[in-house]
């Protein structure tokens, strides 16, 4: 009977706590979170288990509305500024990210902080304004140094190298391309010892009673032919033997041409040509004079790495000619090439000898077609040998 009793009272105090459990609710289970809103406050309901999302931070930064161009200057107060039409700023909210953690430090974050101020360098459309991007007065402006140095990217340097109209892709390489630079050189043999194109000058000598007895001097090579001891001599000049190659890959062309005597090359409008004051005479009479060309440019500036700048030094000091290959725009790959001989060029294209006949075509083929360029660049004395490649 007692052991019954004891029964029935624990099952009336379950019962109490589940009731308690169900209708009170969990007193250790923690509030659910809140958002106070304009509206009043609301309860945010959160999933049992799901992670706490991290809040974004956000920094109160002013943005370029439209590119402003280095130079610029902004109005002296702030109701001037929001009175531009256009408006070349705005004020609004950035998301700090790793990508971009200058703007919780440097960037300017009211109006009030650009008035009077001069653009240091480009700032492009939509871009936060940082405080390292003004300065106060154009001497400042003139002691950040060049263009060049300003848009030259992080890791790279600026080489100045010679073009022409052939190697520019008839000078259709332009400020902001990127290119690939073919080199080509030519071989010949040397003497190890001398350092000097084969063969050797030989001379021969005996020793007599008189004293050494000198023959004369002549070039080729001692050999033993069917007629005996012999010097075999070149027929002409050694010829040299062709190659060409890729050297670099994806170069940043900067400027095309010669840099203004100030450096400023960024966003300066091209000098317009002056029209003579003859002009409006000459429309009833005879007619003006046709305009003087303007010079192609001859030299290019490419942004590259410290050892393709090296490269690059190295081959203009060589006077080796360069290629200029544009590349597509976003194209950023990089494969290995294989560089083009005779032997290449023979094997690729399945181009076999010509065998020896007992007849030939009348006249002689002595020559073909040649690529003449105006400026072609001479290697010193071999120019006049007029070698073909090996």
């Amino acid at each position: 009977m007692r052991g019954r009793l004891f029964i029935l009272i624990g099952l009336i105090v379950l019962l109490v706590v589940i009731v308690f459990v169900f209708v009170l609710g969990n007193p250790l289970q923690p509030p659910p979170p809140q958002v106070t809103t304009e509206g009043g406050t609301q309860v945010v309901q959160v999933e049992p288990g799901a992670p706490t999302a991290t809040p974004q931070p956000y920094a109160d930064v002013v943005i370029a509305v439209q590119t402003l161009p280095r130079g610029y200057r902004f109005p002296l107060t702030v109701e001037e500024i929001l009175a531009q039409d256009p408006p070349a700023v705005v004020e609004s909210r950035w998301p700090i990210n790793e990508e971009f953690p200058e703007v919780l430090t440097f960037a300017i974050s009211d109006l009030e902080q650009l008035a009077g101020k001069i653009a240091r360098t480009d700032i492009l459309r939509g871009q936060p304004i940082l405080d390292n991007m003004l300065v106060d007065n154009l001497t400042e402006l003139a002691e950040i140094g060049s263009d060049l140095a300003a848009v030259i990217p992080t890791g790279l340097v600026g080489v100045a190298v010679p073009m022409d109209r052939l190697t520019s892709v008839a000078y259709g390489v332009q400020d902001g391309d990127h290119v690939d630079v073919l080199i080509s050189l030519l071989f010949v043999d040397v003497d190890e010892a001398f350092q000097s194109i084969s063969p050797n000058t030989i001379t021969l000598f005996s020793i007599t009673e008189e004293g050494i007895a000198f023959s004369e001097t002549f070039q080729g090579r001692p050999d033993v032919t069917s007629l005996g001891p012999a010097i075999i001599g070149p027929s002409e000049r050694q010829r040299p033997r062709l190659v060409t190659q890729r050297a670099i890959q994806d170069a940043l062309v900067v400027h095309v041409g010669t840099f203004p005597p100030d450096g400023r090359f960024l966003g300066v409008p091209p000098t317009p040509t002056p029209v003579p004051e003859e002009a409006e005479e000459t429309q009833q009479g005879t007619p003006p004079p046709p305009p003087t060309p303007v010079p192609r440019p001859d030299i290019i500036t490419l942004a590259v790495t410290p050892q393709d700048a090296v490269v690059l030094t190295w081959v203009v000091e060589a006077r080796l000619p360069l290629t200029f290959a544009v590349r597509a725009t976003n194209d950023t790959s990089r494969l290995n090439t294989t560089a083009v001989t005779l032997d290449y060029i023979m094997s690729t294209f399945r181009i076999d000898l010509p065998g020896k006949r007992t007849f030939t075509i009348e006249p002689a083929i002595r020559s073909i077609r040649q690529l003449i360029i105006a400026d072609e660049i001479g290697f010193g004395d071999q120019a006049e040998a007029g070698g073909g490649g090996g």
